[in-house]
């Protein structure tokens, strides 16, 4: 085995000093010396286990290899172990079909579960009578295949864990039979019809998991008899009917899920007396009527989610009685009256969402300030009174959301101590008083929406420290005063100051951009020049503005010939202080002046000749993480720079500084180790003290943001779906084909590369993160990466990155790519998206083919409506029901316009295309 796998625990296996292998770590031997245990599980070993390890332990019977690395099939020899009792190769990277395993009649538990088998699922385990553990959860590449009849002859089983294996068909009724079961999951799954009322007969069940599937009909009384029952869910189904009330008195009933159903009736008042419950989760039905006002008296509530229903009545005022509760979720439902005062006491909480409702009153003072909460939700209510400056307390707040209230008062400058915030939108409502300068502390800030208020004074400079700002909309105030223009720093997606009583000139860049309408409605602005047609809404500031720009320009010119001169001076002074400090200053001189590259392909350039040609006429545009620009070589070939923006300054150099940045030299590493043709090449990574340069191939055609709304030059659906193909093939790569995997984390159309030929690159990942994660100790954790309209809603919540988040994000971009709108647009109607939007119009025939854009569905309507079927199951609000990345690949190659050669005609388009459109230069 040590020399068919490698891994640093594999020195735990040493004979020196005479040391028996009996005594070696994970190895256990029987009196006669003989090997029963084999236990390696999480030794992060790699490499292939020898193919017939039972002819050399004949006495093994405990075999543990999970969590290590063992790409290929199960090792043939396996089930010769005709003696082994425990089989466990779970989260493996195991692939290839399974063995049939009839002949290890002795096993007791087999588990090979979050592996890659493909083929038909092993039907010979039935056979194996002897088992009381079977779990083969996560294996989603087997073939579809039902429950077999036969099943009941494993009168053992206690754990049967089927989930996310492609199972089919029916629940069979004779499950019921099986008494010993005390763990039934069969979630994630394509099962249809009605859940048996045989199950009622399992006497020992603890769990019953069948969510994610497809069953329907009515819940069955019978369940009512599980008196073992622990944990219950059937979520994400299509039942119907009532929830029985017997369910709701088990007494041991702990968590029940039926969210995402289509029940309906009220939610039975025996649930406010069970002592029991912790977690209770049945958004998205059609229930009726008021919670049970004693729900969570006699029990320790954790969760509690009543989203996206009907129901009525106040909220449960003793809901936090056991002093645990995380997660209060009621939005979207008619509860009327107060937000109970002892709401306030509840320190525990981490998500309070209560939105779109018809709650009135005060919001309880202490609310705001909840030490751990990281979500309030009171829009779209009647809620009134002040947002108390206890704000300032809540130092893991990263949304807050209040629109569309009566909420009065001034904006509190405590609000700057809410340092996680992400997210504030505080639209329509009655605030009044200025905006607070404070508010330029909160660093992290994504989202900043005060529209619709009676905000007055000055627009503050200090949200020109709003670095990592996507969205700001201060429209319909009564702000007044100059745009400063430190705002012509900030790079958002969209910003909005119209409908104000703002005067002066607008800064150039803004307008340059494009947002001549976040400007409109403020008959006082205007612009010192004409830079394109489409600014001329604006007139040109009077002589006396430019009088005064000229006189401040003289001010800045004498302020910096000042500096200059005393920089001189000092540094002639510095420079005579003797020979004794010479080689410490040569150091700290080389650090800012050299340039350390690393190369990850063949280059025909030099440092020199890239520095030389960093110039402002060479800029392309301005990134979240840096500038960049188009260099033309003395080869002919041009690249694209990237100058990464770097929290360091020169002021205050501590010892670390002084070299480049080991963890971004570490993810660049990695990045440039990569090779795939929808991957954006980087051809090398140069660092120095105070700066990185990042070396990329030039992709003539921009980005795909651009492309799509911006240019227009994207008129045929072969082209589009080239493109998406393409991107999913990039992510395919990154997802499964390396270990380990690569998450992205801000998929979004501007960081799709467009070649020559419109090939999509995907760019810009893991830099980002990088980036951002040195912006502060702390922050490396808690700080989320991402584009708001693309940003995957449960990574927000919980931040924590997987896979499904760019699964997502790239489903936001397939609707994109079909409908030709943007993520966010005004009429999806306000806080709505493009997946809300869609959402709504395909439930019709008609309105699904609205979606589409018109000027290119013609002869591909039913492709592109497919598309946005695969676009509708990456964007599901939950992960898991989320296709991967190579599903959708296989997915979008079976709808390939161009298989039958049914796209010939359409290139034309693509090939001759306005050469000088083509030319356009796009931010990389």
């Amino acid at each position: 085995m040590k020399k068919s796998l490698s891994g640093h625990a594999l020195s735990y296996w040493s004979g020196n000093g005479g040391n028996s292998y009996c005594n070696y770590t994970g190895i256990t031997c029987n009196i006669q010396g003989q090997v029963t245990k084999l236990n390696i599980s999480g030794w992060l070993v790699k490499g292939s286990l020898p193919p017939y390890v039972c002819s050399y332990l004949p006495e093994l019977r405990v075999l543990d290899t999970s969590n290590n690395t063992f790409p290929g099939p199960v090792p043939d020899g396996i089930i010769n172990c005709s003696l082994l009792e425990v089989l466990n190769m779970s989260s493996s990277y195991l692939s290839g079909k399974l063995p049939n395993f009839s002949s290890m009649k002795s096993l007791r538990a087999l588990d090979l579960s979050y592996n890659l088998f493909d083929g038909d699922f092993p039907m010979s385990i039935m056979n194996l009578t002897n088992l009381e553990v079977i779990n083969f959860n996560e294996n989603t590449n087997l073939n579809y295949w039902e429950l077999p009849e036969n099943i009941t002859r494993l009168t053992r089983v206690r754990t049967l864990v089927l989930s996310s294996t492609k199972v089919q068909g029916r629940i069979l009724p004779s499950i019921g039979n099986m008494s010993s079961l005390v763990d039934l999951e069969l979630s994630g799954n394509y099962l249809h019809g009605h859940i048996p009322p045989e199950l009622g007969k399992l006497k020992n069940l603890r769990s019953l998991m069948l969510y994610y599937n497809l069953l329907t009909g009515n819940i069955p009384e019978e369940l009512g008899n599980l008196k073992e029952l622990i944990d219950l869910d059937m979520s994400v189904n299509k039942l119907t009917g009532r929830i029985p009330d017997s369910i709701c008195r088990l007494p041991k009933l702990r968590g029940l899920q039926f969210y995402n159903n289509s029940l309906t009736g009220e939610i039975p008042s025996a649930l406010g007396d069970s002592d029991s419950l912790s977690y209770l989760s049945i958004y998205d039905n059609y229930l009726t009527g008021v919670v049970p006002k004693n729900l969570g008296k006699s029990s320790t509530m954790l969760l509690l989610d009543l989203s996206e229903n009907q129901l009525t009545g106040k909220l449960p005022p003793e809901i936090c009685r056991g002093g645990k509760l995380l997660y209060f979720l009621v939005l979207s439902n008619k509860f009327t009256g107060e937000i109970p005062d002892n709401y306030a006491k509840c320190t525990s909480l981490v998500r309070f969402r209560v939105s779109n409702n018809q709650l009135m009153g005060s919001v309880p003072q202490g609310l705001f300030g909840l030490p751990h909460v990281s979500v309030i939700d009171l829009a779209f209510n009647q809620l009134t009174g002040p947002i108390s400056p206890f704000i300032g307390n809540a130092k893991n707040l990263s949304e807050f959301f209040a629109q569309s209230n009566k909420i009065s008062g001034a904006l509190p400058p405590e609000i700057a101590g809410a340092v996680s915030l992400v997210k504030l939108d505080l639209s329509n409502n009655f605030l009044s008083g200025p905006i607070p300068t404070e508010i330029g502390n909160l660093k992290k800030l994504n989202l900043l929406l005060l529209r619709s208020n009676k905000l007055t004074s000055s627009i503050p400079d200090s949200l020109a420290e709003l670095k990592s700002l996507n969205l700001l909309d201060l429209s319909c105030n009564q702000l007044t005063g100059n745009l400063p223009q430190s705002l012509s720093q900030l790079i958002p997606n969209s910003v909005d100051f119209s409908n104000n009583h703002l005067y002066g000139p607008i800064p150039l860049s803004l307008i340059k951009d494009g947002l001549e309408e976040s400007f409109i409605g403020n008959p006082g602005l205007c612009v010192t020049a004409y830079t394109n047609s489409s600014d001329r809404r604006f007139p040109l500031c009077p002589q006396d503005y430019k009088q005064k720009r000229m006189n401040l320009m003289w001010v800045i010119v004498a302020s910096v010939i000042l500096l200059l001169v005393g920089a001189v001076l000092f540094l002639k002074r510095w420079l005579s202080k003797g020979r004794s400090l010479i080689g410490h200053d040569e150091t700290m001189s080389s650090s800012f002046c050299s340039y350390d590259l690393k190369s990850f392909h063949r280059i025909s350039f030099n440092q020199r000749e890239i520095l030389e040609a960093m110039v402002d006429k060479n800029i392309l545009g301005h990134g979240g993480s840096g500038t960049v620009y188009r260099i033309g070589l003395s080869s002919g070939d041009i690249v694209a720079v990237k100058k990464l923006w770097s929290p360091n300054t020169k002021d205050n150099i501590s010892k670390d500084q002084l070299f480049p940045d080991k963890e971004l030299e570490t993810e660049v590493q990695t990045l440039g180790n990569i090779r795939h043709k929808n991957i954006v090449k980087l051809y090398c990574y140069l660092s120095s003290f105070d700066c990185s340069l990042l070396v990329y191939e030039y992709m003539p055609n921009g980005n795909l943001w651009d492309a799509l709304h911006k240019g227009k030059i994207l008129s045929d659906w072969p082209t589009r779906h080239q493109i998406a193909l393409g991107v999913a093939q990039g992510l395919a790569y990154l997802h499964h084909d390396l270990l380990p995997p690569i998450v992205h984390r801000d998929i979004k159309s501007s960081n799709i590369l467009l070649d020559v030929d419109f090939q999509p690159k995907v760019a810009d990942f893991g830099v980002a993160k990088v980036l951002q994660s040195k912006v502060g100790k702390d922050s490396s954790h808690t700080l989320i990466a991402g584009t708001y309209g693309y940003m995957d809603p449960d990574y927000a919540n919980t931040s924590k990155a997987t896979t499904k988040c760019d699964v997502y994000s790239f489903g936001v971009v397939l609707m994109e790519l079909v409908t030709g709108k943007k993520p966010v647009e005004a009429e999806f109607g306000e806080n709505k998206n493009i997946i809300n939007w869609i959402s709504t119009k395909v439930k019709t025939k008609e309105g699904a083919m609205e979606v589409l854009d018109n000027q290119i569905s013609g002869l591909f309507r039913d492709d592109m409506i497919k598309v946005i079927r695969i676009a509708i199951r990456c964007t599901a609000r939950a992960p898991v029901p989320r296709p991967t990345m190579n599903e959708i690949v296989q997915l979008l190659s079976e709808i390939d316009p161009c298989r039958f050669d049914s796209c010939k005609s359409t290139k034309k388009t693509k090939d001759t295309l306005d050469p000088t459109t083509l030319d356009k230069t796009f931010q990389l």
